[in-house]
């Protein structure tokens, strides 16, 4: 911990907790369900186990090293700690975000990817897949969501909920919540009856992902 500075953790930290509870008030959680944590140089800030979300301050901070060994913090760790660091090393995440999304919880119980109902699929990276159910907390668990994420920043997990990553929290919380979004549409126009969603085409997702690349305010 020498190296790294405490302004850098102290604000990571601030974040992992303005983004958990922004999780809760936005009903993507219930009670301390859920996960959030963020990377420092080799230090991954994360949420505490069982621990409600309004209850944590600046001096509560939780950190691991990549390997899983607390390196900050007096704190018990997310149960969901080999997830989040799956990710960081197998990625270039700085952010991770895991929710119980009603409604994408609800898609992860009826396929195995979501039908390419709308093209936001594109902001993670295509059609978003859903990792086979292996209880919380298991390894079986983070080795199924990699395989789920592979070439996506963003995947389902059966029975469960979502895992998103990103550069940043904000950006891994949009991830999210684009992810919960599409599952709602999906499931709102698969539910009249007597008629079928139309769906995109992976060609016209790659169309979509090439435009993207220009999206947004230059640098």
């Amino acid at each position: 911990m020498s190296d790294m500075g405490g302004d850098a953790i102290e604000q990571a930290w601030d974040g992992v907790v303005a983004t958990a509870r922004r999780t809760a008030a936005e009903g993507l959680v219930v009670g301390t369900s859920g996960n959030v944590s963020a990377r420092v140089g080799d230090v991954v800030l994360v949420t505490p186990s069982g621990v409600p979300y309004d209850r944590l301050g600046p001096g509560d901070a939780v950190g691991v090293d990549l390997e899983g060994r607390q390196v900050l913090g007096e704190m018990v760790p997310t149960s969901e700690l080999p997830l989040h660091l799956a990710v960081y090393r197998a990625s270039d995440a700085m952010a991770v975000v895991h929710t119980h999304a009603v409604h994408a919880t609800a898609v992860s119980t009826l396929v195995p990817e979501i039908p390419l109902v709308h093209y936001a699929a594109a902001m993670l990276g295509g059609p978003v897949r859903t990792a086979p159910y292996a209880r919380y907390g298991t390894r079986e668990l983070a080795d199924n969501m990699l395989a789920a994420l592979r070439e996506r920043t963003g995947c389902l997990l059966q029975n469960h909920g979502t895992v998103t990553y990103g550069n940043t929290l904000d950006e891994a919380y949009d991830r999210t919540a684009q992810l919960e979004w599409m599952c709602r549409l999906w499931l709102t126009a698969s539910s009249v009856p007597g008629l079928r969603p139309s769906l995109l085409t992976p060609a016209q997702l790659r169309d979509v992902q090439d435009a993207l690349k220009g999206y947004g305010q230059p640098g």
